[in-house]
């Protein structure tokens, strides 16, 4: 029988890092133009969860004949036995509910949004079926999170919450890019289609340096919006400097530090970016 730590595994509950520090900068923003309000706080963290894990449960559930095929995947919960896919199912239901339900008491907006939200987090999972561009679906999932969160606060939405979505987009498909590169030759071969299996190795790093350059231009776009204030470009300069080093540690020639370490790098760039611009915004 599952217990805790399985569910936590199969939603890589750590990579909450990546959604949901900006998720907190879009919060921020929002409670600067209407007011501080600590439930509305709760709320969009429940957000995050229970949209995450329906996500990822679904992605876990509907991917599980591909995860048991791929040796990098095949240890992973359901394909494993560790969860049911009856239980996992349950687990999909019960948190993308939960995600409405607690969408529905923000504001009418936010009511209206969250089932548009969940179709674009669960629809990600089959896009591998037939499009290259998956990763930037994925990124359009988490970069739904400051412009979410911002609504939540205000039932509203402008422009710099936007160009932090934008940010989210380029930056998460640019990362999930180089990841997909471990999986080329089994995406090939199963006819699942993605950046890396199209394109190759050296044109899936080309495609990934350039969403990353975007991202680049949207960090200097969100702080121009936001005054240019030192924090926040102590902030700024660390999760680009991040950036950089994705781009000179992979080489086509050198995939070795792609694993477990990508994803630490990705998330600490994420945490101290929004405790540089929450703190500016706090400070101003």
């Amino acid at each position: 029988m599952a217990n805790l730590k399985d569910y936590f595994s199969l939603v890589k509950f750590a990579h909450t890092a990546f959604a949901l520090p900006f998720a907190l900068i879009g919060y921020t923003l929002g409670v600067q133009a209407a007011g501080f309000n600590p439930w509305v706080l709760v709320g969009v963290l429940a957000c995050m969860v229970f949209a995450r894990n329906a996500a990822m449960g679904f992605n876990r559930l509907v991917d599980r004949k591909f995860d048991a095929k791929n040796p990098r995947t095949a240890t992973r919960e359901i394909p494993a036995g560790k969860i049911t896919v009856r239980a996992a199912t349950w687990f999909v239901v019960l948190n993308a509910l939960a995600f409405m339900g607690v969408a529905a008491l923000f504001n009418p907006l936010t009511g209206m949004l969250s089932p548009v939200v969940l179709v674009v987090l669960l629809g990600y999972s089959y896009t591998k079926r037939f499009t290259a561009l998956c990763h930037l679906v994925l990124g359009l999932g988490l970069a739904i999170a400051p412009s979410a969160a911002y609504i939540a606060v205000t039932g509203t939405l402008v422009m710099t919450p936007v160009w932090l979505s934008v940010l989210v987009l380029t930056w998460v498909a640019g990362f999930d890019i180089i990841y997909a590169l471990q999986d080329t030759g089994f995406d090939r071969d199963e006819k699942l289609h993605s950046i890396p299996a199209a394109l190759g190795v050296r044109g899936a790093l080309a495609v990934s340096l350039l969403l990353h350059v975007l991202s680049v231009v949207m960090v200097v776009v969100v702080g121009a919006r936001l005054g240019h204030t030192l924090l926040y470009w102590v902030g700024a300069a660390v999760f680009l400097a991040l950036l950089v080093y994705q781009h000179v540690v992979v080489r086509p020639n050198n995939l070795s530090k792609i694993g477990a370490m990508f994803g630490l790098t990705n998330g600490v760039a994420s945490i101290v970016y929004a405790i540089f611009v929450i703190a500016s915004l706090l400070t101003a």
